[in-house]
């Protein structure tokens, strides 16, 4: 009797010893799995952020002080570059984006760029490269990208999978929703693509939230 009353006190040990070290890798795979989200480093008192685009950026629609740029800026006490150019492609973008980057010296960029080229039905796959190599030249220096998602031409399109694709590989902080539901609002545009303040001001809010919800700001 008492032989089987310890051998069920050992097999009930074995079973809680196997729990608790089931219970300790599931804990730690938790772990390891939130060190691999994307994240941001705090950013320091004058720290540059650059916002780098095209027209939205540059704030087409609304004067400069209404701008995402400007409003974000006031936003987080940072100096936030416009480094915004209507009209531009992300084959132009890329052309400067090295001396911008030598210009300002920022720690964080903001990027939101290639709704010209979906517009003008260019292939995604160049959009994609063009967008990989400012990724890849910012992070190179030690810079922090967010990467804004642009919409695809369709009726209630969310962001065009290529940023997707690129947030994932290269494991980017990333709003692919913003820009999208902004496009569906008419009373936060000036025009058929470009917003007026009320819409810039809810861009540069939901990028502000980001960089709070990141750790980039507090």
């Amino acid at each position: 009797m008492f032989k089987t009353a310890e051998i069920s006190e050992r097999v009930l040990g074995g079973i809680m010893l196997n729990t608790v070290k089931v219970a300790a890798s599931v804990i730690i795979l938790l772990f390891l799995t939130g060190c691999d989200s994307p994240s941001l480093t705090p950013l320091n008192s004058g720290d540059v952020i650059v916002a780098f685009g095209d027209s939205l950026t540059q704030g087409v629609g609304v004067d400069k002080q209404s701008s995402y740029p400007s409003i974000l800026s006031n936003l987080t006490g940072l100096p936030v570059i416009n480094a915004g150019i209507s009209g531009e492609t992300t084959d132009e973008g890329l052309k400067r984006f090295q001396s911008v980057l030598d210009k300002y010296k920022p720690a964080l960029v903001v990027l939101l760029e290639g709704g010209n080229d979906i517009l003008r039905n260019r292939e995604y796959s160049t959009i994609k490269s063009n967008l990989e190599n400012m990724i890849t030249t910012a992070k190179g220096h030690g810079i922090q990208v967010v990467l804004i998602g642009v919409p695809e031409k369709k009726l209630f399109s969310s962001s065009a999978p290529l940023y997707h694709d690129l947030a994932e590989k290269h494991n980017l902080v990333f709003d692919p929703d913003t820009v999208g539901s902004l496009m569906r609002s008419p009373g936060k545009k000036s025009d058929s693509i470009h917003f007026n303040e009320r819409g810039y001001a809810a861009l540069a809010e939901a990028i502000y939230q980001i960089l709070l919800k990141n750790g980039a700001i507090e």
